[in-house]
């Protein structure tokens, strides 16, 4: 494997001489993350699709974050380029549309009850609230919970803002993480969104918030931290799909849960 000297002299090279040897070298260097991040970012594949699938979405992604990393930028080029590559393959799946119906009305059943209680308490609201309000058992939800999050339907790399179908403007947390230097009035909005999301994760709970912190800026997997906070895989599962509802939900809407 290449030193880091090396590599960096690589970057040098890339971004200073536009040195193609030295992009092709930077990303075979990396191709590593596409298949640690495949894996997490899908633990059970659908009938119609292949492993393969997966790696060559996420070859374009790590593509494009060589592109586009700034390494002036206070930023690991891991962190960024898992970033993008899973971005990648949730877009593929997304494109694929394998998810069920009833799955995709669940999430917008969750997510608007997780905002409509958390507007009513003034605080996020727990399972057994939830559970209560949606007419069912905290058993049935964290069931709903574990299914919707193995679905790779709910992601922070997923659309923050804006309509699938609606024509609306769209943003991921790649977009947020990319440089766009070129574009000030970009900058400003996906400062602005990085900004509220920050505010958002703050206003989780403890949890669900340390979740959100291992998995995404980490790279831990859902195993991985489930050891870490002594808790089963699947209840980590219940807390990412809950921590992404809420931040959905904070999100989407107006900022009143922003200010109180």
């Amino acid at each position: 494997m290449t030193t880091s000297l090396n590599i960096a002299d690589l970057w040098r090279r890339l971004k200073d001489r536009k040195d193609q040897k030295a992009r092709d070298q930077i990303i075979n260097h990396y191709a590593y993350l596409v298949k640690i991040t495949a894996g997490r970012v899908v633990t059970s594949l659908p009938p119609n699709l292949e492993r393969d699938d997966l790696v060559s979405a996420g070859v374009m992604g790590l593509i494009k974050a060589v592109d586009q990393f700034d390494t002036g930028r206070q930023v690991k080029f891991e962190t960024y380029a898992i970033a993008l590559i899973r971005g990648a393959i949730l877009e593929m799946l997304r494109e694929e549309d394998w998810v069920p119906r009833s799955v995709r009305d669940n999430v917008k059943s969750l997510e608007r009850t997780y905002y409509q209680l958390e507007l009513r308490m003034g605080r996020p609201a727990t399972e057994e609230e939830v559970a209560e309000e949606m007419g069912m058992t905290t058993d049935d939800l964290q069931k709903i919970l574990v299914n919707t999050s193995r679905a790779n339907i709910l992601s922070l790399d997923d659309m923050l803002i804006g309509g699938g179908g609606d024509g609306g403007e769209r943003l991921h947390l790649t977009d947020v993480l990319q440089d766009e230097n070129s574009n000030v009035v970009s900058e400003v909005e996906a400062a602005a969104i990085k900004s509220t999301l920050t505010v958002g994760i703050d206003r989780l709970p403890e949890r669900e918030r340390l979740v959100i912190a291992l998995y995404y800026y980490e790279g831990l997997t859902f195993k991985e931290i489930g050891k870490v906070l002594t808790v089963s895989e699947s209840r980590v599962y219940q807390l990412h799909t809950q921590a992404v509802l809420r931040l959905r939900g904070y999100l989407q809407r107006d900022s009143v849960l922003f200010t109180g």
